[in-house]
């Protein structure tokens, strides 16, 4: 058994504990916390599981890393990224095996910055754990899923990831609102697609994809479009977002091969399903993942996830968990070191099938 921590308890930190706990070969054996008024209580009640797992949340990182050979760091990256990386290098140092969304820069280690790899290949030289970030989008959306269906084809002209959401259930009201700018006036200028930051936040992507597939981009660029709302929007979890304002972010980050676009991540965010009707849609309005392979011959998938209820973003959620704890065991059989989603397979779901399932 693999000892695992779970390092936050947010979106990514609930569906991480109930991963945990299911997975064989991995028992759960501490849950960090920020919060004070979470301390204390059992991981199983924080992770919305309806019973008890007979671990309590605790504030005390050294206690937490001292018996723990892995880690699901869940802690958000997007508005603290230095500390982010802080945390994922002391535990890499103490010796850990650390999988996490929360830093950007590592979902291609090759093209991450020179300081940055260079921490962490210094915590693992001296500690012995090992790195591996990846997600939804980024991550399997834009990487294995992608890479996978190019395989079956005789010819490719383009790649094209895209992301299609409706964030109105999404539960994190300050990212929503002022990180990709819902409800702001138009000519508020949110930090998710402010120049050079969805390369800086996908471009790693465009990078890995290029390189898996022997190509040499020429460049990589970005286009983005933002979208009012024509009528005032309620929302379940976030209240109003008045009329007028941002209701919807369209943005691309294309990878140019010979100054053509070729490899294409695409986000179409809204908060309300009546903006932009010309947009690409989600087959039902809700939310789903897309790859499309131009080509020989022309490759269409549509990925919809749900969890927590039947919500979509939980969904998204789940699976990037999915993909970051089904890699420990895997991991845990290799060399120290900083691996990419090219190095570590998606692997069956082997001995986790619900009760009852023949």
């Amino acid at each position: 058994m693999i000892p695992t921590l779970v390092w936050g308890t947010g979106n990514i930190g609930r569906a991480a504990i109930r991963a945990v706990a299911a997975r064989p070969g991995l028992s759960l054996c501490a849950v960090l916390v920020h919060d004070p008024g979470k301390v204390g209580r059992d991981a199983g009640e924080l992770a919305g599981l309806g019973r008890p797992l007979g671990v309590a949340a605790t504030d005390d990182a050294e206690a937490a890393l001292a018996g723990a050979k892995a880690v699901v760091y869940a802690a958000s990256g997007d508005v603290r990224p230095d500390e982010a990386l802080d945390d994922v290098v002391r535990a890499v140092r103490a010796g850990a095996i650390v999988v996490t969304p929360a830093l950007y820069a590592f979902y291609d280690p090759h093209s991450a910055p020179p300081d940055q790899r260079e921490r962490v290949l210094a915590a693992v030289a001296a500690g012995g754990g090992s790195l591996f970030a990846s997600g939804v989008d980024p991550g399997w959306a834009n990487d294995v899923l992608p890479l996978m269906m190019t395989g079956l084809g005789s010819r490719i002209s383009a790649v094209r990831c895209q992301e299609i959401f409706d964030y109105a259930t999404y539960d994190q009201e300050d990212s929503v609102r002022y990180l990709v700018g819902m409800g702001q006036p138009m000519d508020y200028e949110p930090p998710m697609t402010a120049p050079g930051v969805p390369t800086m936040v996908w471009g790693g992507q465009i990078r890995l994809m290029a390189r898996a597939l022997g190509a040499e981009l020429s460049a990589i660029t970005e286009h983005v479009e933002r979208a009012a709302l024509d009528i005032d929007a309620e929302t379940p979890t976030m209240g109003k977002f008045a009329a007028g304002t941002q209701g919807g972010v369209r943005f691309e980050v294309r990878g140019e091969i010979g100054g053509v676009p070729r490899i294409v991540i695409e986000h179409v965010t809204r908060i309300h399903g009546s903006v932009a009707p010309h947009w690409p849609q989600a087959p039902d309005g809700v939310g789903a993942h897309r790859v499309v392979i131009e080509g020989e011959p022309r490759i269409e998938v549509t990925l919809e996830a749900e969890d927590e209820g039947g919500n979509r973003s939980a969904g998204g959620n789940a699976t990037a968990v999915g993909r970051l704890v089904g890699a420990i065991g895997w991991l845990a059989g290799r060399e120290p070191g900083l691996y990419d989603a090219l190095d570590v397979p998606v692997r069956p779901a082997t001995g986790i099938w619900e009760e009852g399932t023949q």
